[in-house]
């Protein structure tokens, strides 16, 4: 039986994304958090935890 490997695209070359762009969204989502909903405080927290553990991971490119 013959195997055929599908090849994997090679990643384009570039700057990598600037986290802090990320970080700036993620904690805009944390305004007029008291107009929210109790209900939609912690997908809004989770949300901000993603970009900064993004951010904080890409920092040393981990």
């Amino acid at each position: 039986m013959v195997t055929v490997q599908q090849q994997q695209p090679h990643p384009i070359p570039g700057p990598p994304p600037d986290p802090r762009a990320g970080i700036d969204e993620g904690m805009a989502g944390l305004e007029n958090l008291d107009r929210v909903p109790l209900a939609e405080h912690v997908e809004r927290f989770d949300a901000v935890h993603t970009q900064l553990t993004f951010a904080l991971s890409s920092i040393d490119k981990v």
